[in-house]
């Protein structure tokens, strides 16, 4: 029989709740080694003297790093445990932050960004993070999910204001000091709060969890490929706004500060989208959430093509903001449903990959298109092709699901 203390950390416990705030605290922190280079792209394009695109590149390297950082951590998570990867992240922020700030060419700083903040960093506190707490819950695991993702949104929504501050008063040399610092002190005592594991039983799922989705867990071959280009695609169309909007309002005469406000309004209303499609992934799954979050992100976009006063960017950001928070979370939700407990931090990690790499390229695609065209119609226009891509898959998706379900049911 259970002991008392491993009834205490059966999914869905009081202890899983706790778990699943300290691990939202983490990613809040830990994530703002993927938005740094956000508010800093200006400060960056006039110091060493590149364009748009070139500016983006660094954004796009942090962004590739921290993806197959997440590969590698999440594989460490399934052996190890949280824990550790955790440690490494925080020490890796403060070394590369540091390391950063004293950079003397633009190369060097890319390649600081790449490999110390993006995969050495803020890999952890991304897609290993959002494996771990899967473990820990049953019942409650879309809302569970949508809660620690949303740290990546949480960090954007609270780090920007404090950093475009921060540069226009310090530099941003100075700042990515005060960053590293920062990140190393909060994360620490954190990531130790994290050292219990998991219990898998023998069949690779989680003890004293029940499998509630109803589906079966030997996976076609190809839903693994298929869920990474839909990760790609949405993540692609999502970057257009996430990345550039700061520079796009600096480019409409209304100033980067505006732009950073827009970019704190479409990640805190991404939380709110992710805490609400946690809910509903609840009662429709993941697939129901993806099409759903998908088709909201689609019309944001298109809104953004006629719209370009100050007060309809507002509108449009804070649209689509409330639009796309879901989707990513529901990747993970679909790996659950399909894939047994043990291979969670390898599988959910890869296919949050993807979605790295889709915001890494559509950043990047957009500064070249901008370059390329001097605005970012284009790039908008990019980001609702790949968009209709996302939707055809959710779509597919969504349709095997009720398909398996009714062969369950006959």
């Amino acid at each position: 029989m259970a002991t008392h203390a491993q009834k205490l950390r059966l999914p869905d416990s009081r202890y899983s709740w706790l778990r699943l705030f300290t691990s939202l605290a983490i990613s809040t922190i830990g994530g703002i080694g993927l938005w740094s280079t956000v508010v800093v792209l200006p400060a960056i394009e006039a110091e060493f003297g590149v364009g748009r695109g070139g500016a983006s590149l660094p954004y796009m390297a942090t962004m590739i790093g921290a993806a197959f950082g997440g590969i590698a951590m999440g594989s460490l998570a399934d052996r190890v445990g949280i824990m550790k990867p955790l440690i490494l992240s925080a020490v890796f922020l403060f070394i590369g932050f540091t390391v950063a700030a004293w950079t003397e060419s633009y190369w060097q700083f890319i390649v600081t960004q790449a490999v110390l903040i993006g995969m050495l960093g803020s890999s952890t506190t991304f897609g290993p993070l959002v494996a771990d707490a899967s473990l820990w819950f049953v019942k409650k695991r879309g809302l569970a999910i949508g809660i620690v993702a949303s740290g990546n949104y949480l960090s954007g929504a609270v780090w920007p204001p404090i950093l475009q501050y921060a540069v226009d008063s310090y530099g941003w040399r100075s700042t990515y000091v005060g960053i590293g610092i920062f990140c190393i002190v909060a994360m620490l005592p954190l990531a130790i709060m994290l050292r219990e594991r998991a219990q898998i039983d023998h069949s690779g799922d989680v003890l004293g969890g029940k499998q509630v989705t109803n589906l079966p867990r030997k996976a076609p071959a190809y839903l693994q490929w298929l869920l990474l280009l839909a990760g790609l695609s949405c993540c692609i169309a999502m970057s257009m706004p996430q990345v550039h909007i700061v520079a796009y309002c600096g480019d409409l005469g209304y100033g980067t500060a505006r732009g950073a406000e827009m970019l704190s309004i479409i990640l805190g209303l991404g939380v709110v989208s992710r805490l609400v499609s946690g809910f509903i992934a609840d009662r429709i799954g993941g697939a129901g959430t993806l099409i759903l979050g998908s088709s909201l992100q689609c019309l944001a976009l298109i809104f953004y093509l006629p719209f370009n006063g100050l007060a309809s960017l507002y509108i449009v950001s804070a649209f689509f903001g409330l639009s796309q928070g879901g989707i990513v979370p529901s990747y993970a939700l679909i790996v659950r449903d399909y894939y047994p407990a043990r291979e969670a931090g390898r599988r959910i990690s890869l296919v949050l990959t993807a979605t790295v790499l889709g915001m890494a390229a559509g950043g990047w695609i957009s500064g070249v298109l901008f370059d390329m065209t001097g605005s970012y119609q284009a790039a908008f226009l990019n980001g609702i092709a790949w968009n209709l891509l996302n939707m055809s898959i959710a779509a597919w998706l969504l349709f095997d699901r009720t398909r398996l379900r009714a062969r369950l049911a006959t």
